[in-house]
């Protein structure tokens, strides 16, 4: 009786301690150790929520729905308005927009519409471990309606940037849904970036804000230089590692889902969810905006944590009565909007070095950042992780193979190739990274010969 008695106390004891620590956990733990971020590398967020927000208007000559300050674009300058009857539902509906006041291009992509069938069969479009990409996992639909888009609008996007005299910036950015179909277009865009003209890397810029997880953890760290994934406090689609159509078909369940998968995931090693090469991550630099504390009632002043995590990359859910509203748009452009401002108030008052000084230190912290990043992947042993020399060595390449796009400026002018009438064709461009094997399969050109997409 005495041992049975002991075994209860033990299990119940056991059973307070977790049950103490999940409720106890907080949005702002994922980030403790994290560094600020800097006004400069935050400010389009704010800007960039504004123009996602804009997808939803019918008109944006005569806003209904604007947030405060409006839309803070020139309607005139909408280059193109794609609705879901244009996309037959295919993708989510978006805008691209050219920005001349500060020299960017910008594709916008809505988040999920609970209303519509075709966003959810986009989610389903999916199986764990389908869709090989790049030396990695992604997300099969994701991907599918990332490529769509691409052999819709790529020849518009290249010939605006080319009108616009090679120089502006190239912006991808969504939102939820949006955010994974943003994040994995900016993926084949970086590799094969000579179909767009020659545009260089540092051109590239993606903002997925409440990201979904829609690529494995090597290629989340591999793009982290272009790829910036923002997250409100205890937003709840980034820390979910169930696969996003699970996720949606319980979405008039989504707390019972939460709890299930937080008290699944407590008894899974955390190395085991490293080498696991089929889980999905929120992709590139993450940028928290905390405004909660724990035991703490009402909001803080917001503040934002950025930095490339490897391990402890948003694993833990977060048990909140805020989890599904900060994965609002209309949340995360307020508290964005506040933060910046308080950075901004925050940098005046404490500016001891010239601006121009602070943002080249701040340029080579984030490239240092990024190498760790790569380098903490591959002592890790996360599968088809790249050390910084590989990474280095491909960019290289990858520069190299863009250059005959350049203009030529010489005396000896080059005959420029003829573009075709359908235009590039990027089924096929993304089918080139992959060979079939006897039985159908695909199997990743420079991947393991293990890894198959069955």
């Amino acid at each position: 009786m005495s041992v049975t008695c002991g075994v209860e106390c033990v299990v119940l004891l056991g059973c307070s301690r977790w049950a103490w620590k999940r409720c106890t956990y907080v949005g702002s733990d994922d980030s403790e150790t994290w560094p600020l971020a800097t006004p400069d590398e935050f400010e389009p967020v704010p800007r960039v929520c504004c123009l996602i927000l804009a997808v939803y208007e019918t008109d944006l000559k005569h806003p209904q729905l604007h947030p405060e300050g409006g839309y803070r674009l020139n309607p005139d300058w909408v280059l193109k308005r794609v609705t879901y009857e244009q996309t037959l539902g295919r993708a989510p509906p978006y805008l691209i927009y050219a920005d001349h006041d500060r020299k960017e291009i910008v594709v916008a992509i809505r988040g999920l519409n609970l209303a519509k069938e075709s966003d959810y069969k986009l989610l389903l479009n999916n199986r764990l471990g389908m869709q090989m990409f790049d030396g990695g996992y992604v997300h099969y639909g994701l991907l599918k309606s990332a490529v769509w888009l691409l052999n819709e609008e790529s020849e518009t996007l290249k010939r605006v940037w080319e009108e616009t005299g090679r120089e502006y910036q190239m912006i991808f950015a969504g939102h939820s849904l949006g955010s994974g179909v943003a994040a994995l277009l900016t993926v084949v865009v970086v590799n094969h970036r000579d179909r767009l003209g020659g545009i260089p890397r540092s051109k590239i810029r993606c903002y997925a804000l409440a990201p979904a997880r829609c690529m494995s953890l090597n290629l989340a760290v591999k793009y982290a230089d272009v790829i910036h994934s923002i997250v409100l406090q205890d937003d709840f689609l980034p820390r979910t590692a169930t696969p996003l159509e699970d996720i949606f078909k319980s979405i008039f369940c989504l707390p019972c889902l939460l709890f299930l998968v937080c008290l699944r995931d407590t008894f899974i090693p955390e190395g085991r969810k490293l080498r696991d090469p089929r889980r999905l991550y929120a992709p590139g630099r993450m940028y928290h905006i905390v405004e909660r504390k724990f035991c703490r009632c009402g909001r803080f002043p917001p503040e934002v944590r950025t930095a490339i995590p490897v391990d402890g990359r948003f694993e833990h859910i977060v048990l909140s009565c805020n989890s599904t509203s900060d994965h609002g748009i209309l949340w995360i452009e307020r508290e964005a909007e506040k933060a910046l401002k308080i950075m901004r108030e925050n940098k005046s008052e404490t500016i001891t070095v010239p601006p121009k000084i602070q943002k080249l230190e701040r340029l080579q912290t984030i490239e240092k950042e990024h190498r760790d990043a790569l380098e903490r992947a591959v002592s890790l042993n996360i599968p088809h992780a790249v050390s910084t020399v590989d990474e280095l060595t491909e960019n290289e390449e990858t520069e190299t193979e863009t250059e005959p796009a350049q203009v030529d400026k010489g005396d000896t002018p080059k005959a420029k190739p003829e573009p075709s009438s359908r235009g590039t064709n990027w089924d096929e461009v993304v089918e080139k990274l992959f060979e079939r094997s006897e039985s159908g399969n695909l199997i990743l050109k420079k991947g393991s010969d293990t890894s198959q997409i069955q």
